[in-house]
């Protein structure tokens, strides 16, 4: 069976952080690839380097040495212009409590990210319908996150992580602040993400029980990843 083609390639990647006068180092020596379509679990304790490493697949920090590549562009070369616009096109961010806007209604919440692109305002429209069909929220598009239950609200911050049709998502404790049915409900909605649209997703969770929902899983101890387990 042929091999799939690598989106996300980590190669001997080194992340530090200073403390005052303390050099803390998150992570080390980190090699990663993954092919599209995936599904990837980061596992570890508080502390491993997780979130760290999240971010700087989705070009929010900087490595300190070593090169990643999302969908061939080498995203460590890029100035913060270019790499801003990266992001704006190419990834879709999903958090942990959500961080919708409460002063906007869902479909201005899901709209926020194609004022960055040169969409006019019917295909920013047509745009938000299909990504809140997506995640059965079409009957809430007029609410403000506050006259929404917290499944309800990380459904439409997914909206707004797809509406783009980015190319990797990024999911940091997506089901952290959420009972367990709302949170089987995200799941179930990120693998039909994955499986139907093919989307490429990378989730953070400390949860065995969140982390055995993907397909494949990574564990980070100390800023090390152990391959092994």
């Amino acid at each position: 069976m042929q091999k799939k083609e690598l989106i996300v390639s980590i190669n001997n990647v080194y992340k530090s952080y200073h403390r005052d006068s303390q050099i803390v180092r998150v992570l080390e020596n980190i090699s990663l690839g993954l092919e599209r379509g995936a599904f990837l679990a980061l596992m570890g304790p508080s502390g491993s380097g997780k979130s760290t490493l999240l971010n700087l697949i989705a070009g929010l920090d900087h490595v300190d040495q070593g090169t990643i590549e999302i969908d061939g562009v080498s995203i460590t070369t890029l100035s913060e212009t270019d790499l801003a616009r990266w992001r704006s096109f190419n990834v879709g961010f999903i958090f942990q409590f959500y961080n919708l806007i409460p002063v906007l209604t869902a479909f201005e919440n899901v709209e926020l990210p194609l004022l960055l692109t040169g969409l006019s305002k019917r295909e920013r429209q047509e745009h938000v319908s299909a990504a809140v069909s997506v995640v059965n929220m079409e009957d809430r598009v007029g609410h403000y996150p506050n006259q929404l239950s917290g499944g309800q609200q990380q459904r439409i911050a997914i909206a707004r992580a797809i509406v783009t049709d980015p190319t990797i998502l990024v999911a940091d404790e997506p089901t952290g602040d959420l009972d367990r049915t709302s949170a089987e409900n995200v799941l179930d909605l990120m693998d039909r993400l994955n499986r139907e649209l093919g989307k490429t997703i990378i989730m953070v969770t400390h949860d065995p029980w969140a982390g055995k929902r993907a397909h494949s899983m990574e564990h980070l101890d100390k800023g090390v990843l152990n391959h092994d387990l």
